[in-house]
Formats: structure tokens, C-alpha cells, sequence
């Protein structure tokens, strides 16, 4: 099969070669023993992983070449204080380091006007989040940010609020084949607030969910916790937690619409 080229940055991106996990492991191994030329082996080896992640970031008018840059600083820095010891695979670690990176610079080139104050805690929570990561292999929870910086839970979540990128009320955020279902369809109605019967069905379409279900759901909406953070805490992968959300919140509507 023929593969097109692509470049991005200067790098024909169907020649990127994509490193086998012992391939990884030798190159972290050179690396730590001096090698010059392991270090630019694993940037070179990764650099699908950086592109697979733009697709994230690609709802704006932003300049490509720019968040691929952007990514590959997340990378170098992933792949400077990565450590075999951690018990984890490579691309569990850099992951969140690279997403940071972009988010960080979307954040600091953003026209939206956050509060000095806000920003300052996203700084701080941005650099704990990365050194808890570093050491633990793994991002903070909520709790933790909240009693590290000894701030309240509830402005740890406007922070981390504050961090993401700006969507349209009119986006898509699940189709199963029918009926789509926007954003705007989850924005609560302060009209309907006081409506004694609506916040009962409510209730009792999210009592009817499974555990797991009503859990994730929780920690989402509740808590403000990122799928990728509660993919970490139940094991599983972030594209389940996404499937999982979008599933009981089709389920919840079902219930409601019957």
C-alpha cells in the first residue's frame, strides 16, 4: 500500500519509525551510559506519538507546525527525566507531559482574559502536576493539588478549567449512528432548577446506571477530574472512560425522554 507524504515541520511523517518497547528500553539504557546518539533515536522514534496527539488541538485555527514544535519540547523533557525504574511504559509518562506542554502554550497565547490569580494557581498546579508525575509516573488527583497548595478543592477545579480550550455550545459531543447530541443539550436550564419532578427523574435515570457508570460520571462533573485522570485511577484506557461517559449520558437521556 502507498503512503502519502505529510510533512509537518519539515518531517515527512510517513517515515517516522515507531520504536518497539525493547527498542525503547535499550536506547533509555544507552542513554543513562552515555551514548550521544540515543537521546535523538527516542525524539526520532516518538514523533508519531507527538502528531497522534495534535488531533486534540486541531479544532482552532492554530498553526500546526507551531503545536507540533510545542509537543516535541514536551517529548525531549518526558525523555530527559524518564525512568526505567518507574514501572511504566514510556508513553504512559510523556503523554500528559507533551499535552501539558501544548495546553501551556494555547494558555499563554489564548485571548480569553483569566484573572491573575487563577493563572497563578494553574502555573502552580501545571509544575505540581509534573513533578508529582516525575516521581510517581502517574498525575495528582484533585485531593492531592488541594491539600498540597492549601487551597480549596473547588478553585483547583476553576484553575484546571481555566486551562482548557474554549468549545462551541453547538459541538457534537456524541452520535451513535441517530439522534446527535450537543453540548447545549448539557447546560443546565436554571428555568427548570425549582422543576421538584425533572430533578427526580434525574435522579433516578442516574441511580439506574451502573456503578462504574454513576462513578465516572462523578468524578467528571463533579469532582473535575480529566478522563485521563480517572483512566489512571480504574486501570483502563482513556478511550473506555470517553465511552463510558458518552454512553450513560445517552442512557440518562434515554430514561428522560421515556
Amino acid at each position: 500500500m502507498a503512503r502519502h507524504k505529510v510533512e509537518i515541520s519539515g518531517v515527512n511523517t510517513a517515515n517516522i519509525k515507531i520504536l518497539s518497547y525493547e527498542e525503547m528500553e535499550n536506547l533509555f539504557k544507552r542513554m543513562k551510559e552515555g551514548d550521544p546518539f540515543a537521546r535523538e533515536e527516542l525524539v526520532n522514534g516518538n514523533l508519531k506519538l507527538v502528531l497522534s496527539l495534535l488531533k486534540d488541538f486541531n479544532r482552532k485555527n492554530e498553526n500546526m507546525d507551531d503545536l507540533f514544535q510545542i509537543g516535541c519540547v514536551g517529548l525531549l523533557k518526558a525523555i530527559d527525566n524518564f525512568d526505567l525504574s518507574y514501572g511504566v511504559k514510556f508513553s504512559t509518562y510523556c503523554v500528559p507531559m507533551i499535552q501539558g506542554e501544548i495546553k501551556r502554550y494555547l494558555r499563554d497565547n489564548s485571548s480569553l482574559r483569566i484573572s491573575r490569580s487563577v493563572k497563578d494557581l494553574s502555573y502552580k498546579i501545571m509544575k505540581l502536576k509534573d513533578d508529582y508525575l516525575l516521581n510517581y509516573g502517574k498525575e495528582p488527583s484533585v485531593e492531592y493539588l488541594a491539600s498540597t497548595l492549601d487551597v480549596d478543592q473547588m478553585d483547583i477545579i476553576n484553575a484546571i478549567d481555566s486551562m482548557k480550550d474554549p468549545v462551541s455550545i453547538f459541538e457534537a459531543i456524541y452520535n451513535d449512528g441517530g439522534d446527535t447530541i450537543y453540548l447545549c443539550d448539557q447546560i443546565e436550564d436554571k428555568k427548570n432548577v425549582s422543576d421538584i419532578a425533572t430533578k427526580m427523574a434525574v435522579e433516578k435515570a442516574v441511580f439506574d446506571l451502573e456503578e462504574r457508570e454513576r462513578y465516572i460520571l462523578d468524578q467528571r462533573f463533579v469532582m473535575g477530574k480529566t478522563q485521563m485522570e480517572i483512566a489512571q485511577e480504574l486501570g483502563i484506557s482513556q478511550a473506555q472512560i470517553s465511552r463510558i461517559e458518552k454512553n450513560s449520558i445517552a442512557k440518562i437521556k434515554n430514561n428522560l425522554a421515556n
